[in-house]
């Protein structure tokens, strides 16, 4: 846990990118990822603006534990993208 905390730090104060590359490495060397990695490479991808990317891991920290915070993050990414009107960027 000492590492996802650090890991967590590194996405508060902005670098995006390299808590992505943290995380995927963390991932990559534990035999059973947490739902908590997937999540906070969610929020990673969220922070820059890869929404996909965002609820592809949301899903994944979901389907390891049901009451991850991952489950409210996909509801609000849900609904950031349900207010988007497309039809109004193409006037």
């Amino acid at each position: 846990m000492e590492r996802l905390d650090a890991i967590e730090v590194v996405l508060r104060d902005g670098s995006p990118d390299e808590a992505i590359r943290l995380l995927l490495e963390y991932i990559a060397s534990c035999g059973t990822p947490s739902d908590r990695a997937f999540y906070l490479l969610g929020n990673a991808y969220r922070k820059k603006g890869d929404w996909q990317g965002a609820i592809n891991n949301y899903l994944e920290a979901m389907a390891i534990n049901p009451d991850s915070p991952a489950r409210n993050a996909y509801t609000i990414a849900n609904e950031i993208l349900d207010f988007y009107n497309k039809d109004m960027y193409n006037q």
